[in-house]
């Protein structure tokens, strides 16, 4: 049986997410798995409490100061002197792990630790066959480790953008996001709306951002639902946020407009909605390609989630606003067109990967059983 290593970040919900996709189809092709959040476990648990409480305090308080961080990051090659290293941090206890496990492959779903296994490998390290599985829709240096093995990435653009950047394309793979098994298959609407209470009739417009809901700017969709003069049926989603939940409640009181908390069944409600509003994470863009639903982008934070929302933007599966007018005006031409939302279905059947999870297990066991080769 296939030992597989899978090393994480709690730093937003998109790279446990991944982990956890991973993590179960492995298992479902007969691997064991151990999953391990790098800073917790390998760094120290109060580092990892520090770094993402001031990660979180930047994007609630001060996020034009994180987005100015990630195009400094960018700048730097992940080996680069200047990031102290940073990029490093962790590889100590990072080689002792491997040395007590001997994992037959390492799937790293985060940047730090990815860093850490190429810094491993040019100290002479013994590392397993290891993959990198890159959870957004952009190159960024961060993620650019000169002795990965294999990068797993979202779309042939951003392949480009690797081999643009000095990796040889045959360590390229263009795979997709890992997504939840669920959006493998297309999911009735029908039912789907029916599950949650829905009219058939009637367009639904699903309003997500993320776990921690209160990071998107949840209560401007609402309230633009809510003014809607068309029929229409919104579904806010708070997270686990409660106090969001809340307000987005007292916000939307008496109008047709529903607020949910967390939601486990995501893909059954994407079924069910026809048009999703949602910053650009890389997570949330990857399961609504999966699941061939349009997109309008809106409180998209500086960074990673701006050039997410570019891809999709220039891609032609979604519409941008960046105002509470533009986001009014954008729900308004969605609704009014229905031409355009089918353009974006076509154009999302041909980018969506709902086989992803599948594609990156069958490419690590592959790689592990031809290395037990003699």
């Amino acid at each position: 049986m296939a030992h597989v290593l899978i090393l994480t970040a709690s730093y937003g919900s998109g790279h446990n997410a991944a982990a956890r996709c991973l993590a179960a189809a492995f298992e479902r092709a007969g691997a064991r798995v151990s999953v391990v959040d790098h800073f917790r476990e390998l760094v120290h648990p109060l580092f990892d409490r520090a770094s993402r409480a001031v990660y979180y305090a930047l994007l609630r308080r001060a996020p034009l100061l994180w987005g100015a961080g990630y195009a400094l990051g960018d700048w730097m090659r992940s080996d680069s002197p200047l990031t102290l290293g940073m990029t490093r941090i962790g590889a100590g206890r990072l080689a002792a792990l491997l040395g007590r496990l001997a994992p037959d492959a390492v799937v790293s779903v985060h940047a730090t630790p990815a860093a850490a296994l190429s810094a491993l490998v040019a100290r002479g390290a013994a590392v397993p066959p290891h993959t990198t599985v890159v959870t957004d829709f952009v190159a960024h240096s961060q993620w650019i480790a000169p002795r990965i093995e294999r990068y797993c990435v979202a779309a042939p653009e951003v392949k480009h953008e690797f081999v643009a950047r000095g990796i040889p394309g045959e360590r390229v793979v263009v795979t997709g996001i890992p997504v939840r098994a669920e959006l493998a298959e297309p999911g009735d609407p029908r039912a789907a709306r029916q599950a949650f209470g829905l009219a058939p009739g009637v367009p639904v417009v699903l309003a997500m951002a993320g776990s921690r809901g209160a990071f998107g700017r949840l209560p401007d969709v609402a309230e633009a639902l809510a003014r809607l003069e068309r029929p229409v049926q919104g579904v806010v989603v708070a997270g686990r946020d409660a106090g969001l939940r809340a307000r987005l409640e007292q916000l939307t009181a008496g109008t047709a407009v529903r607020t949910l908390g967390y939601v486990g069944e995501v893909p059954r409600l994407m079924a069910a909605a026809d048009l999703l509003v949602t910053k650009a994470g890389g997570m949330t863009l990857a399961e609504a390609m999966a699941a061939g639903l349009p997109l309008l982008t809106y409180g998209s934070l500086p960074g990673q989630e701006r050039r997410n929302e570019r891809f999709a933007a220039r891609s032609g599966i979604a519409l941008v606003a960046r105002s509470r007018r533009e986001l009014a005006q954008a729900l308004a031409r969605a609704l009014d067109e229905p031409a355009l939302l089918e353009r974006m279905r076509l154009r999302l059947g041909r980018l969506g990967r709902p086989e992803a999870t599948a594609r990156i297990v069958e490419l690590v066991l592959e790689e592990r059983g031809r290395r037990a080769l003699p």
